[in-house]
């Protein structure tokens, strides 16, 4: 069984994943004191539900990234961290990214969102590599 990727590689990941958690972080809890008091029923409900789905893609990929480092330290056998339990999950939530429905949404939750689908399409791809060197 071959490791896919080196640790830097799940390094620099980890780190993208990271600081991209943080802002998500803090343009939530900033936009939670600044909501426009115009904003309708249905835009806060779209709002909220769009901010939930890149919480959803930041945690699954912070899940999954702390598996394979657990990996890299020997925690976790490679056979283990490619099983159900430790696979990229949420594909429904976070593989949607109709941005025909990003239209009146903020642009700073717009650029979080293509952002974070990005970085989950990449992380699902080596869960995929991570799963076949696995078999």
């Amino acid at each position: 069984m071959t490791q896919i990727a080196p640790t830097a590689f799940f390094g620099k990941t980890f780190d993208e994943a990271l600081v991209l958690l943080v802002e998500a972080r803090d343009y939530i809890a900033a936009s939670v004191c600044d909501r426009p008091a115009n904003r309708s029923a249905e835009e806060h409900l779209r709002f909220a539900r769009e901010t939930m789905r890149v919480t959803a893609r930041l945690t699954q990929i912070m899940a999954w990234l702390l598996a394979q480092k657990a990996v890299h330290e020997g925690e976790l056998t490679p056979h283990q961290a490619a099983s159900e339990a430790y696979r990229l999950a949420g594909q429904a939530v976070c593989l949607d990214d109709d941005a025909s429905q990003y239209a009146g949404l903020p642009d700073g939750l717009q650029a979080l969102l293509g952002r974070s689908h990005a970085l989950y399409i990449r992380v699902a791809r080596l869960d995929e590599l991570v799963r076949r060197a696995a078999e």
